[in-house]
């Protein structure tokens, strides 16, 4: 009966190790090289597309918010862009080419 119970708890903690430590620790080693869908680098690369604009600065749509935005070119209203980089909650813009 002894034997049973401390085979038990063993079997108890290998489970809890497995899927507290190695399983976390093996998930980790595989995406730690991957990018991140959310904040600054999830939205470089995105297109936007543009609601006002003003020379070289204006605002622009992404995921049904709008954000400030500039770029070295003019762009037209209703057209689309291409986000470049990010400062602080302003976006860098390049003119969008199919």
């Amino acid at each position: 009966m002894k034997s049973a119970i401390i085979i038990l708890v063993i079997g108890f903690l290998v489970f809890e190790f497995i899927e507290h430590v190695a399983i976390p620790l093996i998930w980790f080693i595989k995406n730690r090289n991957k990018r991140s869908n959310y904040g600054v680098t999830g939205m470089i690369g995105k297109v936007v597309e543009i609601k006002r604009w003003d020379k070289t600065e204006g605002q622009v749509l992404l995921n049904g918010e709008l954000w400030k935005a500039f770029c070295d070119v003019p762009l037209p209203v209703d057209g689309k862009a291409l986000i470049h980089d990010v400062e602080g909650l302003t976006l860098k813009l390049t003119p969008y080419e199919d």
